[in-house]
């Protein structure tokens, strides 16, 4: 697949969705890795667990990249690297939602040059309640009740929205965007939904 010489970036494709509840957050992603019709491996991981509450692309406090797997292994680097310093610095772990915010200043600072990357960070916030933070390219974020992102989000996003669809955040009084889903309903349901894209070229292995 030949590539212009002024386009920089790799398209390798994935899908990954969260789905946040009372007291859990489910994530999961596909193990792909590809370029256009050909398949580098089969087990590559697009989830980064940074630690216990919060995830990149992990359960309790994970982050999900996907697209450019360059990209995607420089921020996870760049992420945990930060994560550990502030360890070190305040002697407790990072929180959910201070994660959510290093993460959209990240991509933010990169901008003008940006991680070809879009993300979701998945935990628990001090309350114990699941909570999910998509993300664009360029750091804007918003925490919802699910979410997903990657090649497959066409298929996927419509089934969740009709299954889990949340109330605005812009209703008053403001409203909880945790699903009121258990959590093996919620394993079930990201189960059934990664099912479609088994025909997909860029999507199949998941985890």
């Amino acid at each position: 697949m030949a590539l212009r010489r002024d386009w920089v970036y790799e398209n390798n494709g994935g899908t990954c969705v969260a789905i946040a509840g009372l007291d859990y957050c489910v994530v999961a992603a596909d193990t792909r890795l590809s370029v256009g019709y050909s398949i580098y491996t089969r087990d590559h991981s697009k989830i980064c667990k940074l630690d216990l509450r919060a995830c990149i692309f992990r359960a309790d406090k994970c982050v999900w990249h996907l697209l450019a797997s360059g990209d995607m292994k420089a921020l996870q680097k760049n992420l945990a690297a930060r994560h550990l310093i502030y360890q070190h610095q305040h002697n407790k772990q990072m929180s959910c939602p201070a994660m959510a915010r290093l993460l959209s200043n990240t991509l933010y600072y990169k901008r003008f040059f940006p991680y070809y990357t879009f993300n979701i960070l998945g935990g628990l916030d001090d309350e114990g309640k699941g909570c999910v933070y998509t993300y664009d390219a360029v750091g804007s974020y918003e925490r919802v009740g699910y979410s997903c992102q990657g090649t497959g989000g066409a298929l996927i996003m419509p089934v969740l929205d009709n299954q889990l669809k949340s109330p605005s955040p812009l209703l008053l009084p403001a409203r909880d965007a945790v699903t009121p889903l258990l959590e093996s309903e919620a394993v079930d349901l990201i189960k059934d939904v990664l099912h479609q894209l088994q025909k997909g070229i860029s999507t199949l292995e998941t985890s």
